[in-house]
């Protein structure tokens, strides 16, 4: 970006994340307010940002557009000059479906930069105020679905992911909970092991629904939810962590030395 704010001819894949309009990056912002061309996901993507554009922007919603409209659409924006934001909820890299956009545009020649976003997992984090990886309980996060209508590799089926039982979380998984429970328990899930959904996440009607992994399908269909869901499960979800005095890290233990700080033993 020149000091004028006039960006370059190209395509930036800017990350919007999960909702809320704040929660898009300072670069991310500035981006969308210059672009000359606002292609984004208006099925995900608060209008509420959209609407940040500058008044002279060409924007476009895409959920009713195929792959060759939208990559059409963006090579000759560029190829005139122009450019274009390419808005996609949450961080791009995950669930993106950026890959394919991006091989056409690299055979057409077109630049692409990527700007990165809050991804829905950290908003739904937030939002039930989770850490996910917790001292001695759990330290590893795996991103994954369910496999559905779109499968997934047979060597990441859930089950298989499960067995090591950190912390999951899942996308595009709310149509799935009677297989996503069932491939818990064959991990060696205990029954009880906590879950918690947020349906979207840092946006106005956001909905936080606690339960287990056995109450998992009763309780999503109690509260009608089918999509735009982000399922969190594993004891890092317990909330009664919080008042525990355990799990602490070691980064802040007194007697824990690292460059910062001399550690302390309780005869010194």
């Amino acid at each position: 970006m020149t000091a004028n704010n006039t960006l370059e001819p190209k395509v930036y894949i800017v990350g919007a994340g999960p909702g809320d309009p704040d929660l898009i990056t300072v670069k991310g912002l500035r981006i969308l307010q210059n672009a000359d061309v606002v292609l984004y996901t208006d099925s995900l993507v608060s209008e509420d940002l959209i609407a940040r554009a500058k008044p002279t922007a060409n924007v476009q919603k895409s959920a009713g557009m195929d792959l060759e409209e939208i990559v059409d659409l963006m090579i000759t924006s560029t190829r005139a000059g122009k450019s274009v934001a390419r808005v996609h909820t949450g961080d791009p890299a995950v669930y993106g479906a950026i890959l394919e956009q991006m091989s056409l545009l690299k055979k057409a020649d077109v630049t692409v930069e990527i700007i990165p976003g809050v991804s829905s997992v950290f908003a739904a984090a937030a939002a039930l105020q989770t850490e996910l990886t917790v001292p001695e309980l759990t330290q590893t996060l795996i991103l994954t679905r369910a496999s559905g209508r779109t499968p997934v590799p047979e060597r990441e089926e859930l089950q298989s992911l499960a067995a090591h039982h950190c912390t999951l979380a899942l996308y595009l998984s709310a149509t799935l909970t009677k297989k996503v429970m069932r491939e818990l328990i064959d991990a060696g899930w205990s029954p009880d092991t906590p879950v918690a959904v947020v349906q979207r996440a840092s946006w106005p009607d956001q909905l936080i629904v606690r339960t287990t992994v056995a109450g998992l399908d009763d309780a999503m269909r109690e509260h009608g939810i089918r999509s735009h869901a982000m399922i969190l499960a594993g004891w890092a979800l317990d909330p009664t962590l919080v008042e525990q005095d355990g799990h602490r890290s070691k980064l802040y233990d007194k007697s824990f030395t690292h460059r910062f700080r001399k550690g302390v033993t309780a005869h010194e």
